[in-house]
């Protein structure tokens, strides 16, 4: 049996990501063949200027969507359009009216395009390019934005006071209805996209839509509830962030902060009866200890922690949506693990079998990634559905030397996850999935976000947004390591994975930081070349060695990331910005003389960050989602006004970027 043990590194980190570093050209050719042996190659991954290229913009503090000279952008849906012709759009004029608040608005908002929209994917219908069915993540709602005079019921601690909600019942429903994912059938018409009303494919799935519960962890006793006794069935999905898809053309939405929406948990983990299992998980996975961000469980007791234990540990996991078949039921893949899903990003390795990564993000959790049983069938679309269920998780621990491995999250009655520590079968190792890898020392990240796979080099991208409370040089999890070498990393960075064998189902890996976020030109930071030295300062930034900061372009706090055919990775950011501009849409190169150089393609509206970040199958179009703008505002006092223009509110919408030849996006 392999020793999972945690292991002390007695080398300093610094010297030698340094001796690493050396061998960076020998790695960089067998990438090269690698991308040669896949039949593309990798000179087009230069982010050298040409002929197809695009002109870079600065940063920008405007209301619009600024792009480069010769690209615009349709608006495609916004937050409130109707789905169906039988139910109108909302009316966002009446929104300072309480519109949100009459009775039957949380009907026409289960049948309207959800809030904040985050992950987006296109699934081609009829083998084309301009036409398919959009799978798109509604993650939460702002409160403030819906709901006028709000702001005189909000708590000293930032909660909804529990008498206004009491008295307005209908906005928990209205909420609930607003968020989890919208499937929209979308054309494009005249190179313009728009989305179709009335399409048999368009539906909802909210925080009431029944879903399937798979995988080890279905029918145990710890995910048994009042409503569903077997444990076989959630009702709905929330907290809904990144997502992924499958070779046999299902959508994966992840589910990310669920905690949010569990209150009294103080008073339910000090009831005598309580199972003491029930403790350790919801300790480590902790919704909020008096009331939630939202206050559902004011109104709807499924969310209250006293009454209902069990509630959230049917959260937390992957979700399986089927866009080509509405009736089937979305379902829970448990096989994947519970925790705060970023992502669900699906390749295929080299023996047939899915390999699912995902982030955990939370400061200080993990990097993950699924390798199923079964081998994909690609003749078969029905022999692939269950594949997700039968597999093994597996979660990263980083070594100093450049070197990785993939712990797997098996019960094993004789190994470290056993009865003895707390594991007694794979069901309480999934519904535990944080405790289970901190026994196996997995290392703990910087908020490990959205993760992508290079179409050409196979090479996996990892988003680490960033983690300011990252300490100082000193042993333990807390402490900067090799691959979180920043102390109080306020700007995130990109972590390189290179699976070994080139097959995502490898056990073992090497690792290289790609992206050291932040402004190259400083003056309270260096411009690195090389990561090298004694622990890095916060404002310190490295580009994958390019060294000419004047040609690079500010940015912090990736979040979503995509790999265009030609290799380069694109980035879209949520959080501060390094001069203080809005978030973006960014892309670097990864092969060639234009490697790690950053340059800005988009900037979002006011208060937005910006979300997706996906191209249609030919590469004409880029599909982002601009999410909250204008997040620090109210209905009486709106800061931002984008999409609808002056005197309308804020709307978070799904919008398309093309060339204005309709050629392809080329960086």
């Amino acid at each position: 049996m392999a020793d999972n043990r945690p292991r002390r590194n007695s080398d300093y980190f610094g010297s030698v990501i340094e001796q690493r570093l050396s061998r960076r050209s020998v790695l960089g050719g067998a990438a090269a063949l690698a991308g040669a042996a896949m039949g593309a190659g990798l000179v087009g991954c230069s982010l050298a200027p040409g002929s197809r290229g695009f002109t870079p913009i600065s940063g920008a503090t405007t209301d619009r969507v600024e792009l480069p000279e010769g690209f615009f952008h349709d608006v495609v849906i916004r937050w409130g359009e109707s789905l169906f012709s039988d139910t109108p759009d909302l009316d966002t004029r009446r929104i300072p009216d309480g519109v949100l608040l009459d009775p039957g608005a949380a009907r026409m908002a289960a049948r309207q395009f959800g809030s904040n929209c985050d992950a987006f994917h296109l699934f081609a219908l009829n083998d084309s390019a301009d036409h398919g069915i959009a799978c798109i993540n509604n993650e939460y709602v702002d409160p403030r934005l819906m709901f006028p005079r709000l702001s005189d019921h909000i708590t000293e601690d930032r909660r909804i006071d529990t008498a206004w909600l009491q008295r307005h019942p209908e906005a928990v429903a209205v909420m609930k209805a607003s968020i989890g994912v919208t499937v929209v059938e979308l054309i494009r018409e005249g190179g313009h996209w728009r989305f179709l009303r009335d399409s048999p494919y368009n539906r909802r799935l909210t925080a009431e839509t029944p879903m399937e519960l798979r995988g080890p962890v279905r029918g145990s006793e710890l995910i048994r509830s009042v409503g569903d006794p077997a444990g076989r069935w959630a009702l709905g999905t929330v907290g809904n962030c990144a997502g992924g898809r499958t070779p046999w053309g299902t959508y994966l939405s992840a589910e990310e902060n669920i905690q949010d929406y569990f209150g009294d948990w103080a008073l339910a983990r000090r009831h005598p009866d309580l199972d003491a299992r029930l403790r350790v998980i919801h300790d480590r996975f902790p919704p909020h200890q008096r009331t939630s961000w939202q206050g559902w469980e004011r109104v709807d007791p499924r969310f209250l922690m006293t009454r209902n234990p069990h509630e959230p540990l049917r959260f937390g996991w992957v979700v399986e949506v089927d866009p080509y078949e509405p009736e089937r039921p979305a379902i829970k893949r448990t096989a994947l693990g519970r925790f705060s899903h970023e992502c669900a990003t699906t390749t295929t390795a080299r023996g047939g079998e899915i390999v699912v990564y995902s982030g955990d993000d939370r400061r200080f959790e993990y990097v993950y990634k699924f390798v199923s049983k079964g081998k994909f069938n690609a003749r078969e679309r029905e022999a692939n559905r269950h594949l997700l269920d039968e597999g093994v998780l597996h979660v990263a621990r980083f070594n100093a030397d450049g070197t990785g491995m993939w712990l797997p999250l098996v019960h094993d009655p004789q190994g470290i996850l056993s009865g003895s520590t707390g594991f007694p079968d794979q069901a309480t190792v999934l519904l535990n999935t944080r405790g289970a890898s901190d026994l196996l020392g997995a290392t703990p990240m910087d908020r490990p976000e959205d993760i992508a796979v290079s179409p050409l080099t196979g090479k996996v991208y990892v988003a680490c947004t960033h983690n300011t409370s990252r300490g100082e040089a000193q042993a333990g999890p807390r402490g900067v390591d090799a691959v979180n070498p920043r102390v109080g990393n306020r700007w995130g960075h990109i972590v390189e994975i290179h699976e070994d064998g080139d097959d995502h189902a490898a056990r073992t890996f090497r690792w290289e930081l790609l992206l050291l976020a932040g402004d190259p030109l400083s003056a309270d930071g260096r411009f690195l070349t090389q990561v090298t030295g004694k622990p890095l300062a916060a404002d310190d930034t490295y580009f994958a060695g390019f060294e000419d900061a004047g040609g690079l372009a500010p940015f912090g706090a990736p979040d979503n990331l995509d790999v265009d055919r030609f290799g380069n990775l694109w980035i879209v950011t949520d959080g501060d910005q390094p001069r203080g501009s809005n978030n973006g849409c960014f892309v670097a190169g990864t092969e060639g003389a234009g490697r790690g150089q950053v340059r800005q393609f988009m900037s979002a509206p006011l208060g937005a960050e910006v979300c997706g970040c996906k191209f249609n199958a030919d590469g004409t179009t880029l599909f982002l989602n601009i999410q909250h703008p204008g997040e620090n505002g109210t209905v009486e006092d709106p800061e931002s006004h984008w999409p609808d223009g002056p005197d309308r509110m804020p709307r978070s919408s799904l919008i398309a970027v093309s060339r204005e030849d309709g050629g392809v996006i080329e960086a």
